[in-house]
């Protein structure tokens, strides 16, 4: 792995990504309401992110070519859909959760981030789900500090999550980010192999998007014949936070909170 540490100049940078990032997720939570599709949410997120003089990050990745790669702005992702949703015709309705995706470049550097939006009357067990998604992030922005392991936070994230009778997704991690959107090292929210065999030492000047997906269901997802769509294997609903996280001298900064 080549974790590039970021400056305090670069992290400014990618903060004003991140506050771009922030208003378009406030936007599109604020249309998210019974009757409205997810392509109205996704052309209103791209109309909002260009007059701000960003680039949106998904739309034909990997290559960004106009007709290959993503074919959205954002990734909307309804109820058993766990990631990669494509905008379209699909209308939301009442007791929905909407996860919204959402990532841009401004000025060569990156922001990306993620929330779940419940609609109108949720079913208590898929509410119950949403809460605890959230906290495990917020969990994970309270327990990053210098010194540390990544594998010391993910445990907390896990153990939170399946204590409170929700299961991680495996499949999907999140990454870190700077100019690029994906860059190493990988990071995800739960203790494995992998992440044991090659941890993530905490410094001043890391910078992570730190993402938690859970399911009500079993942790197991497929990928639909596009390419791109993942649903939970038994169809259960699924949550989705995101935070870009710089690791300062003291411990962790959100870059995209909106400050």
């Amino acid at each position: 792995m080549a974790i590039r540490l970021k400056t305090r100049q670069d992290i400014e940078k990618m903060r004003a990504a991140g506050r771009i990032v922030h208003e378009v997720l406030q936007h599109c939570r604020g249309m998210c309401k019974p009757g409205v599709t997810t392509r109205e949410i996704d052309e209103e997120a791209y109309r909002l992110f260009t007059s701000r003089g960003a680039r949106g990050l998904f739309k034909n990745y990997p290559t960004y070519r106009p007709g290959e790669g993503f074919p959205s702005n954002l990734c909307i992702s309804v109820n058993e859909v766990v990631v990669h949703g494509i905008a379209g015709d699909l209308v939301v309705k009442d007791g929905d959760i909407v996860g919204i995706d959402c990532g841009v470049q401004l000025d060569g550097w990156c922001g990306d981030s993620a929330t779940t939006v419940m609609v109108g009357n949720v079913r208590p067990e898929v509410r119950k789900l949403c809460e605890v998604t959230e906290h495990v992030l917020e969990l994970a922005v309270a327990n990053i500090r210098p010194g540390r392991r990544w594998s010391q936070v993910a445990r907390l994230m896990q153990t939170y999550a399946e204590q409170a009778g929700m299961s991680v997704v495996r499949d999907f991690v999140g990454h870190g980010i700077g100019q690029q959107m994906h860059e190493d090292p990988k990071v995800p929210n739960f203790v494995g192999r992998e992440l044991l065999r090659h941890d993530i030492e905490l410094r001043e000047g890391v910078v992570l998007a730190v993402e938690p997906m859970l399911n009500l269901g079993s942790a197991d997802v497929i990928t639909l014949a596009d390419g791109w769509t993942v649903l939970t294997v038994d169809r259960q609903p699924s949550a989705h936070y995101e935070h870009t996280i710089a690791v300062t001298d003291t411990g962790a900064e959100v870059l995209t909170d909106g400050r």
